[in-house]
Formats: structure tokens, sequence, C-alpha cells
């Protein structure tokens, strides 16, 4: 009958490669890329706000995150008394403290609105 059907041969099967260090370039590379450009920048960014509101003192001006400017009355570890105008106070939380202001800010708008 081996005229008909060819006799099927057994092969050996081909050896499997171990993937090596060449396989493990791309996802490495890509993981570094992320870390550059996601990671590292926003590590760096929460360490400077920690400085920044390390480094709160009195009559320090700063703009919340909501866009207020004032000028820090009174702080303790979790709030912070701005004035915002004369004799006008809010209290805010201190981390929603975004930015200080160069000194003179404050008291520059406050003239500009009378």
């Amino acid at each position: 009958m081996s005229f008909l059907i060819s006799d099927a041969m057994a092969q050996t099967a081909p050896a499997v490669q171990q993937p090596g260090f060449e396989g493990m370039l791309f996802p490495l590379g890509i993981l570094i890329f992320f870390y550059f450009l996601f990671i590292r920048p926003q590590a760096k960014r929460n360490k400077e706000q920690k400085q920044m509101l390390a480094a709160l003192t009195k009559g320090a001006e700063v703009v919340t995150s909501g866009g207020i400017l004032g000028k820090v009355a009174d702080l303790d570890d979790n709030f912070v008394k701005l004035e915002v105008s004369d004799n006008s106070f809010i209290q805010v939380q201190r981390h929603a403290i975004a930015s200080m202001m160069p000194k003179g800010t404050y008291k520059t708008l406050n003239n500009k609105k009378s």
C-alpha cells in the first residue's frame, strides 16, 4: 500500500530556543522610556511641591489651585489662612496651595482695584 500513500516519517522537533537577552531588550526599553517620560517628571514635581509647602511662612504670597491670590496670615499643619482682601480671610487646605508668587504681587494687585 505504500505505492498509493507515502509513508509518514517521524521528524525530530526543532530545538526550542530560550529567549535570551535579545528578547528582553524591547520590553526593557519600553519600561525605561515610560520611566523617563512619565514617572520621573511626576516624582520631581511632587518633591518640589512638598518643598514649597514646607517653606511656607507668614506673609508669603501664594496662589491656590483654584486661582485665588492671597497673602498667608496664619498657617498650621493642615490649613492656611489667606488674606484675600483688606480684612477678608479664607482658610484653605495646605495642599491646595499651587505656587508662591514674588513679593509685591499681592500688594500691587490690591492697589490696582482701588
